[in-house]
């Protein structure tokens, strides 16, 4: 029975300490505009409304606060350090860090929650107010408060005024549009909206430009929410010391002259901006962050070479002055020529140790099939140097697969073009054992590559087959166990020429001495072997593909550790970027 806190038990605590602030934080608020005697006349003219209200406003600012931090590459490459020192943070952490994307799309769906109703709460407290305002009784409390003349912003605590006119029987409506809060309250929910809706999965994969657009609303949802409460229309009673809110409320209006506690009409002060309290430090942050891009966006990239594979797949190598890269890590790539907006990020398939950096994009898409055109790679004819397309590099960032180098025993799994971070990775372990790297942990390294088609073989087969030589040579043939699965694709023709081969040394689809294998892996037992191979060892699991296999990948993961001294302990990594 594995134990599922090797690879939750970090994400689980970090999620309840979120959940718990939130709490904590909703509670403090609500409770405040509750209870507290300040609060006393507002709550008395709304209801519990304006606390819910409240309550719900300061938990935005606080996830508000949180949604730029995940989206800050530069600043999650720093914490996860270098593949030398990871001095930053702890392993543990740095798997962490690798969830930003899910945590950003988390604060997303929470801060939607909390905008509905804030919202909502908002509209019944303008309702009570426009209420008392319109249909307080003459001599009531209600109508006395809402009645307060505006005396040096002091005096007044009811933000619906006389003569409240009605638009086409609109009169709420009218009535919190005329305040700062609400019209800008209307803009920050309707560009939250857009930016939610157009974050789909489809959209995104499908109309990445639309998203793109969108998405840049959050410069509107974040200007309009550092102005939304400079009004300070929820005020708050600043005379509590001489006017009991408390005792007054159950004496009538008309003999407060009379009651020594009541002689002297409350007095009423705006309520305090908070927002930019609590987002102008993640703004500055991201705003460095986006500097930075910008600055590398404007460094000369030169293509030195453009590689086409088999299966629509195209290399494109690069130079870059004082570009420097780490096994396993991405980039940002933007062709100016297709658009000045559009960056698509990619995984470098070379190592630290070549004169060059390269990527394998496969062409499947607009985007993907125009670069592959302006590069020649679609002609029979190559284009000329000085005739390939100018292109911006953003990068490198950090991501799981760097972290192969820590554990004793390394399981990558790449599905398709899903291969790409483990080219890196490879050909960096392929170095390392060439110069006889004595700090290289690692001592094990299996590798499955699960694909549907047969071409998508061959690009990478030559990388397998120059490490399966290197590694004859040394004497080090027990070091990578590699394993590639054919789900589908063969022809008959193709299968019966299988058939034939099979007695055969090399395998009859890759030339790999490794024999393919036909059909899904296995992956629990899989998972038993490698645990029975490898007792009492940490092991790096690597995944790269799509998210039905990762799930599969995971629960294994979690399924077959062992908290054992001699069981082993397979901790799950996903890219995600």
């Amino acid at each position: 029975m594995g134990d599922r806190l090797i690879n939750e038990g970090l994400k689980y605590a970090f999620v309840l300490l979120w959940i718990a602030g939130n709490i904590a934080l909703w509670l403090v608020t609500f409770f405040e505009y509750e209870d507290t005697a300040r609060y006393h006349y507002i709550r008395f003219l709304t209801g519990p409304a304006v606390s819910i209200a409240k309550a719900c406003g300061a938990c935005l600012n606080l996830n508000s606060m949180l949604i730029l931090l995940p989206v800050c590459r530069n600043l999650i490459s720093f914490f996860r350090g270098s593949v030398e020192t990871n001095a930053c943070c702890r392993r543990s952490v740095r798997r962490l860090l690798d969830k930003n994307l899910t945590f950003h799309k988390t604060l997303a769906y929470m801060i939607v929650v909390l905008s509905i109703v804030h919202c909502i709460a908002h509209f019944f407290n303008f309702q009570y107010l426009y209420d008392a305002q319109v249909d307080g009784p003459e001599g009531s409390l209600k109508r006395f408060l809402s009645d307060l003349d505006d005396v040096g912003n002091n005096t007044w605590i009811n933000p619906v005024r006389p003569p409240p006119t009605t638009l086409y029987g609109l009169g709420v409506i009218q009535q919190g549009l005329r305040r700062v809060a609400g019209w800008s309250g209307v803009v920050i929910t309707m560009a939250l909206l857009v930016m939610f809706t157009s974050a789909t999965e489809f959209i995104r994969r499908s109309y990445f430009e639309t998203f793109w657009f969108t998405h840049h609303l959050f410069i509107i949802y974040f200007g309009f929410l550092l102005v939304h409460g400079v009004e300070g229309v929820v005020r708050s009673q600043s005379n509590t010391d001489i006017h009991d809110p408390f005792f007054c409320e159950d004496v009538p209006v008309t003999e407060w002259k009379l009651d020594a506690n009541c002689t002297t009409n409350p007095m009423f002060v705006k309520g305090s901006p908070a927002s930019y309290k609590w987002v102008t430090g993640p703004l500055i942050l991201y705003f460095i962050e986006r500097l930075i891009r910008f600055i590398r966006s404007c460094q000369s990239v030169t293509i030195t070479k453009v590689v086409k594979h088999p299966s629509r797949v195209v290399e494109l190598r690069m130079k870059k002055k004082g570009f420097s890269m780490l096994p396993g890590q991405y980039i940002f790539l933007k062709c100016p020529q297709l658009s000045h907006l559009q960056w698509h990020p990619f995984t470098l398939t070379s190592s630290p140790d070549e004169d060059f950096f390269s990527v394998h994009i496969r062409t499947v898409g607009d985007w993907t099939s125009s670069l592959a055109l302006v590069c020649g790679a679609t002609s029979k004819d190559p284009v000329a140097a000085e005739a390939l397309p100018r292109v911006s590099v953003d990068g490198p960032f950090g991501t799981a697969s760097i972290d192969i180098f820590k554990y004793q025993v390394g399981m990558c799994v790449g599905a398709g073009i899903g291969v790409t971070p483990f080219a890196s990775i490879l050909k960096s372990i392929w170095y390392k054992i060439k110069t006889g790297d004595e700090d290289l942990k690692l001592r094990k390294v299996y590798f499955f590559w699960v694909c549907p088609d047969t071409n998508a073989f061959e690009w990478f087969s030559e990388l397998l087959e120059e490490l399966e030589t290197e590694l004859a040579d040394l004497g080090r043939t027990d070091f990578l166990n590699y394993n590639i699965y054919l789900t589908r694709g063969w022809s008959s023709r193709q299968a019966k020429n299988i058939y034939l081969h099979e007695e055969e040394n090399e395998d009859a689809i890759t030339g790999l001495r490794q024999k393919t294998h036909y059909g899904r892996p296995k992956w629990d037992d899989i998972f038993k072997q490698i645990a029975s191979d490898n007792p009492g060892v940490n092991a790096g699991v690597f995944f790269c593909g799509p998210s039905a296999l990762s799930h599969v990948l995971h629960k294994n993961s979690n399924l077959h550790s062992s908290i054992t001294r001699d069981g082993c302990r397979f901790f799950y990594n996903k890219e995600n970027f």
